[in-house]
């Protein structure tokens, strides 16, 4: 089948053809062609759209282009195998779409490691998952990779907790700066017990590492959680800054399901990219679907089409 009968049986399927669909698919281009790339690099993830371009991680990868997303991230890259990381990296290349995040682990998750302590076997740990990291971003094109430092001791000062973590960041920087690779350090709410919880926690130690391949991955459903203002929070921490992501609040689902003001946000970033003549951003959408199968796919693209630059 022509992928363009393809998309057109795809968007009919979810019932996007529908005449009576015109005021709250406007947004949406009209079907028989790929669709309008949108204005922001957004990201979707694997299995985001299995529904509609079933399970082949490259079928995925070309729905994603023709739905107009120019950007893919991947938590788990670093698990698949050079062969497949490689296809990947060349699909991508071939679309002209970004390669966005994957995660550099050096433990499972919820991180039992933690760089807060100091302990030489974790950090060396970590630097072999960094040297690993620069062949994985070779292989499929990636700039990005986030880093978690791990878990809160209790029994050490936060002051000494965070010198031993500048430290094991500094000697990650060493390792992917002379590549032209960025370590994006991820504050996150999703237990107490984690150590990086706050964005302007995070750009101090980004001072404090003071490279150009350790930033901050502003991730706006954790940053909601945790402290709102995002925007003044944004703007505070602006030039540490390096990668954005996705998920409305409560719920962890695509924009305009929550209380979460997206299209103000997304606003907001692009003036200010602009303004600051910063590099395009990528914008994980590193988020569920609020709905199941293709009628989910099709709303959550519904969501971004509403969501995007005017």
């Amino acid at each position: 089948m022509e992928r363009r009968d393809f998309t057109k049986n795809i968007l009919a399927g979810a019932g996007l053809l529908a005449s009576t669909s015109a005021t709250s698919f406007a947004a949406l281009p009209s079907v028989g062609s790929p669709m309008t790339p949108f204005k922001l690099k957004y990201a979707p993830h694997f299995g985001m759209f299995e529904n509609s371009a079933g399970k082949d991680e490259i079928d995925q990868l070309k729905f994603m282009h023709e739905m107009g997303f120019r950007a893919m991230e991947d938590n788990g890259m670093m698990q698949k195998t050079p062969e497949l990381q490689a296809k990947i990296g060349e699909t991508m290349a071939k679309l002209g779409m970004s390669m966005g995040v994957f995660v550099v682990g050096f433990d499972n998750w919820p991180p039992k490691s933690t760089l807060t302590t100091g302990d030489k076997e974790w950090r060396n740990k970590f630097l072999t998952a960094c040297k690993n990291a620069v062949e994985v971003a070779k292989r499929c094109n990636a700039k990005y990779m986030t880093v978690v430092p791990g878990n809160f001791q209790r029994d050490l000062p936060m002051g000494v907790q965070t010198a031993n973590v500048i430290e094991s960041l500094r000697q990650g920087a060493a390792i992917l700066e002379p590549h032209g690779l960025t370590m994006v350090l991820e504050p996150l709410s999703d237990n107490p017990d984690l150590f990086l919880r706050h964005s302007d926690q995070t750009y101090m130690i980004c001072k404090a590492v003071n490279s150009p391949a350790c930033k901050i991955l502003f991730d706006m459903w954790h940053m909601q959680r945790n402290e709102g203002r995002m925007t003044q929070h944004i703007d505070w921490t602006w030039d540490e800054i390096a990668y954005f992501q996705i998920g409305d609040e409560p719920g962890r689902n695509e924009p305009t399901t929550g209380e979460i003001n997206y299209k103000f946000l997304f606003k907001h970033i692009a003036e200010k990219t602009k303004a600051t003549q910063r590099t395009e951003f990528i914008l994980g959408m590193e988020h569920g679907n609020s709905l199941k199968g293709k009628e989910g796919e099709m709303k959550l693209i519904e969501a971004y089409r509403a969501c995007d630059l005017s």
